[in-house]
């Protein structure tokens, strides 16, 4: 495993693991899940995975119980992040929200603690006030924000008055915003930018195509798994599949490596089975050629999705099978 290079108390792994299908039955992964779930962390640990992420709305606080239960006894050796859900996030509320969280995950201090989304009525200084006083009690060790704009990223830091580690973004290969300005912060800051779906919720995994759509509400809801858009992206999981053969991997790890080859960018993929998570691990030590980079990129940018408000006619007749 590969870590990022900041003086954090805990190493930070470059592949986390992302727990939001914990407790969450939506994403179609069966009854037998939560049983697997446990699995997942525990062969994530043997890997040298140190990052694990939830948040108190993936399935309404389990997957917090979930993860807490399945780390056990190394919950005090990972990283163990989480997110409040910026429902009236002023201070109390979030002082309140995360010792509920820890009470959840059955630890003593949240080592690195998330606004889920910027709210947008409530400012960030009220936010992280709360916040500050958290880390001064000690019950949160670092904190993020997910889904900020870099403005909103540094004017959060500015009222904390302490860095905001991180920033938990949507980046995948086609999901390139964050390498207009998120990314080169974090490096110029010495931050971190953290990709959730970094696979595209499994579009880059090559499994999908127009006549073998997939399963579970999350996915259904993505308009990248619309037949057309399957369809468009057959000659960019052709480059896939190419530099893949060449490392002797798969699809999936290619599109990993694509995201982590940025030295403060950290990638937290979820896991169906105990297979994937391997996989999903050893895709950290792959190391891309420029050439190799180059055709990536290149197939990457002439993918052209539909997507917005174009896509809700479509999403809607999928769903109805028309």
């Amino acid at each position: 495993m590969r870590f990022v290079r900041l003086d954090t108390p805990k190493p930070i792994s470059k592949i986390g693991l992302g727990t939001w299908q914990f407790g969450s039955r939506e994403w179609g992964y069966g009854p037998d899940y939560e049983r697997r779930a446990a699995e997942i962390v525990r062969r994530a640990l043997d890997l040298g995975v140190t990052l694990f992420d939830t948040a108190e709305l993936y399935g309404f606080g389990r997957s917090e119980r979930i993860l807490g239960a399945a780390l056990a006894d190394d919950r005090a050796k990972v990283v163990v992040a989480s997110k409040i859900f910026p429902l009236l996030p002023v201070a109390p509320v979030v002082q309140q929200r995360a010792v509920a969280s820890a009470a959840r995950l059955g630890v003593d201090g949240i080592d690195l603690y998330q606004v889920h989304q910027a709210n947008p009525v409530v400012a960030d200084t009220t936010t992280m006030r709360g916040m500050r006083s958290l880390q001064d009690v000690g019950l949160v060790g670092e904190v993020g924000v997910s889904n900020y704009d870099l403005r909103r990223w540094r004017f959060a830091e500015a009222a904390l008055g302490r860095r905001v580690l991180s920033n938990q973004v949507r980046y995948s290969m086609i999901d390139r915003g964050p390498e207009e300005d998120l990314i080169p912060y974090a490096e110029q800051a010495g931050r971190i930018v953290i990709a959730y779906s970094p696979l595209a919720q499994g579009f880059l995994s090559g499994r999908y195509d127009a006549t073998n759509p997939p399963a579970g509400a999350v996915r259904r809801a993505n308009p990248y798994f619309l037949p057309e858009n399957l369809a468009r992206g057959t000659e960019l999981i052709a480059t896939l599949r190419e530099v893949a053969d060449a490392h002797d991997a798969t699809p999936s790890q290619i599109a990993l490596a694509y995201v982590l080859r940025h030295p403060n960018v950290v990638a937290i993929p979820g896991a169906s089975g105990v297979e994937q998570m391997e996989r999903n691990a050893a895709a950290a030590e792959i190391d891309l050629a420029d050439d190799e980079y180059a055709a990536l990129v290149t197939a990457a940018h002439a993918f052209r999705p539909v997507t917005g408000l174009a896509a809700v006619p479509r999403l809607i007749r999928a769903r109805l099978g028309k």
